[in-house]
């Protein structure tokens, strides 16, 4: 157990990815809780070279992660706190490069035996064969960034026609896409907190407003709707906290991740489609949701993951 009086805290937030501004939201919300827990908080943005160099002059016991999308999700901000030898909450380099990817993540949950959807990388550049990726990944897919997160450029395709237009305008913001096969089912996350025995919380259960659980559905305000417990059997909650565990172990993460799954009630299958190494903080975000209905607060659950990261 930690006094959060005596831990001094560098919050990391914004950065200069496609997600600053939900860094920043995240950022925000965090402050509020370990400041209500006690701590000692300094806001760092990372974007700003003047702001990093405190972490050089200030003896920081910890840091405090609410970065998003590359260059503070991907391991290399994790990389340069492992140099300076400051611990920092959620998982380490490896870790969080790998969970940023979404191809290479598959490859480690295939090993793990956790079922996910198939699906094909296309790197930008390279002269994509639709008819083929068609037969491989099914007639209706999900074209996706394969190295961005919050339902950044997510779009959902039946056609040739429609899985070029959508590869396109996925290259627009990243160098890879994943063209992946579209599951029909019930939309649920699972957060999972802890090192060496990681445990997971209660199930979400998302009814996007839209189509699906895209950027909007996710951040704006009445977007979605967060269901807690998620409205399936016992059964089929203990195999998602399940996959959700193996996951978390698969990738190697620490701390905290949160994974999303599509339970596919028809045929009884569920899939695993991600892992977040850094959920959201925001007033919406779903682990700190997650983390209510297993009666854990705020504040209780910030200091939780900066006990985490001490003890690692």
């Amino acid at each position: 157990m930690i006094n959060p009086a005596d831990c001094k805290v560098a919050l990391l937030c914004g950065g200069n990815s496609n997600e600053r501004e939900i860094s920043l939201a995240s950022g925000a919300g965090a402050l509020q809780a370990l400041e209500e827990a006690g701590f000692k908080v300094m806001r760092i943005d990372p974007s700003e070279k003047s702001e990093l160099k405190i972490l050089l002059e200030e003896p920081f016991d910890v840091a405090f992660l609410c970065m998003h999308g590359k260059g503070g999700e991907d391991g290399t901000l994790q990389g340069m706190l492992e140099i300076l030898g400051i611990p920092y909450i959620c998982s380490h380099p490896l870790a969080s490069a790998i969970a940023m990817d979404k191809g290479l993540s598959k490859m480690f949950y295939h090993k793990a035996g956790v079922p996910t959807p198939c699906s094909v990388t296309v790197n930008k550049g390279e002269d994509a064969n639709v008819e083929q990726l068609v037969k491989e990944v099914g007639p209706r897919s999900v074209v996706k960034p394969a190295t961005e997160g919050s339902a950044l450029g997510i779009y959902m395709t039946d056609t040739p026609e429609s899985v070029q237009e959508a590869l396109a305008k996925v290259h627009e913001i990243d160098d890879q896409a994943l063209v992946e096969t579209f599951i029909e089912g019930t939309e649920l996350t699972v957060a999972v907190l802890g090192n060496e025995n990681p445990q997971a919380l209660p199930v979400i259960e998302i009814v996007p407003r839209g189509e699906f659980y895209d950027f909007d559905s996710k951040y704006a305000p009445g977007g979605s709707q967060h269901i807690i417990p998620a409205r399936i059997s016992d059964d089929y909650t203990a195999l998602v906290q399940d996959l959700a565990v193996k996951a978390h172990k698969a990738l190697g993460c620490s701390g905290v991740s949160r994974t999303d799954v599509i339970l596919d009630t028809v045929n009884g299958q569920a899939w695993v489609l991600e892992t977040n190494t850094i959920p959201g903080m925001t007033a919406t975000s779903l682990l700190p949701d997650a983390a209510r209905a297993a009666g854990i607060s705020f504040p209780e659950l910030c200091t939780q993951l900066i006990e985490y990261a001490l003890e690692a």
